[in-house]
């Protein structure tokens, strides 16, 4: 019995390191204009705010997938699978949580754009309002 323990927590710690090392990449993720180069050069741009923070300015050639849908929405965005994606929110906490979801999800080359539409609009990067 006591083996059978030291096997759940083996396995609860292994996952909790693993989880937390998705977080801190999703974290570190891609400045703005990275992101901006990426999506110009074919990656995917995904805003997961909600659909009102989306209509008030967004990205050129952003997806909006609302974090709430977004496991339920993975088919749409299959053919990414292992092609680039940038996520992004307004600040970047949201975003982070789904390139975990993503990278949970399988999907290989998922990164946070850190500081999010706030970091976009300081850097004086294009805006589509709605």
């Amino acid at each position: 019995m006591k083996a059978n323990y030291k096997i759940f927590w083996g396995l609860a710690i292994a996952l909790v390191l693993v989880l937390g090392m998705q977080q801190l990449q999703a974290a570190d993720g891609v400045d703005v204009k990275q992101a901006q180069s990426m999506s110009q050069h074919g990656a995917l741009l995904i805003d997961v705010r909600e659909p009102e923070e989306y209509a008030g300015g967004h990205a050129p050639n952003a997806k909006l997938i609302p974090l709430g849908q977004l496991s339920s929405r993975l088919q749409e965005i299959s053919y990414y699978k292992d092609k680039p994606i940038v996520v992004m929110c307004h600040s970047g906490r949201r975003s982070a949580i789904a390139v975990s979801q993503l990278q949970a999800a399988g999907f290989t080359q998922v990164s946070n754009v850190r500081g999010g539409m706030t970091a976009w609009e300081s850097d004086g990067l294009a805006v589509v309002k709605m």
